[in-house]
């Protein structure tokens, strides 16, 4: 048996495992604390619009010269919403001025095409890429879209 244990009932019980779960939680608050939205406005003054956070699979189809290049595809997990923007995460920087956004809802797929506004590393070598979703992208305009699903 430990010497940081005590027997209570014939069951050996760790004198820190309050203290280990205090320090876990003092951990999680800080993460929480210093990444919420909610008090990163407080410090960085008010935005124009609310953002939710939500993180969902986007399909991210870049469009050069007004041609879609569905080769350069690739798939990225959002990190919040606005009423006409969404930001996504990525795994390496992408030099994206405009694009298609892909999302899968209830088994179909709707097209937003969108506008990159900014890029900002994250840490770790990711890195933050927000658009602005300008209107909705009609398989008439691009027919290639209608065999494009995720």
């Amino acid at each position: 048996m430990r010497n940081d244990a005590v027997v209570s009932g014939g069951l050996a019980v760790s004198l820190f495992t309050k203290n280990k779960r205090t320090q876990v939680q003092s951990f999680i608050l800080k993460i929480v604390n210093n990444n919420c939205p909610e008090l990163k406005a407080h410090a960085e003054g008010p935005r124009l619009d609310h953002r939710v956070n939500l993180t969902i699979v986007v399909l991210v189809i870049p469009i050069e010269r007004g041609e879609l290049r569905l080769d350069r595809a690739f798939t990225a997990v959002t990190k919040e919403f606005s009423n006409t923007g969404v930001a996504v995460v990525l795994s390496e920087p992408r030099g994206l001025d405009e694009v298609l956004l892909g999302f899968r809802w209830e088994g179909e797929m709707t097209f937003m095409r969108a506008q990159a506004k900014h890029l900002n590393p994250i840490g770790g070598g990711f890195y933050q890429l927000g658009f602005h979703m300008t209107d909705t992208a009609c398989t008439g305009d691009y027919p290639a879209l209608q065999s494009v699903s995720f």
